[in-house]
């Protein structure tokens, strides 16, 4: 099988000893989202409504549809659990060790 051909880049068209813009116009590269466990689970909600509406056109029952989609809901519900959990962890580690017991789990006897 050959192999695919190298990218060729097109030769700048500026007149010589001009610098090239600092933003070139291109796609626009997608921004990191503030709440990306909001994302993940907006996500699963849109696919908890889609995928029984798939299931029911390619002839599946309307009860085995509804099942599937109460199934989803169920596993989406506890992801969501999960992730927020995980989020408060995360910050919470971020803010450090705060108060009196800020000791890390550790003995204040040394042995």
């Amino acid at each position: 099988m050959p192999a695919p051909p190298a990218a060729v880049t097109p030769a700048s068209t500026a007149p010589a000893g001009t610098r090239p813009p600092a933003h070139s116009p291109g796609p626009a590269a997608p921004h990191p989202s503030a709440d990306p466990a909001g994302d993940v689970v907006r996500w699963a909600v849109f696919c908890c409504a889609l995928v029984p509406v798939v299931l029911v056109v390619y002839g599946t029952s309307l009860g085995g549809a509804a099942g599937t989609a109460l199934g989803l809901a169920a596993v989406t519900a506890v992801c969501r659990v999960l992730l927020r959990r995980a989020e408060r962890g995360l910050r919470a580690e971020a803010a450090g060790p705060r108060g009196r017991h800020s000791h890390g789990g550790r003995n204040h006897r040394q042995r």
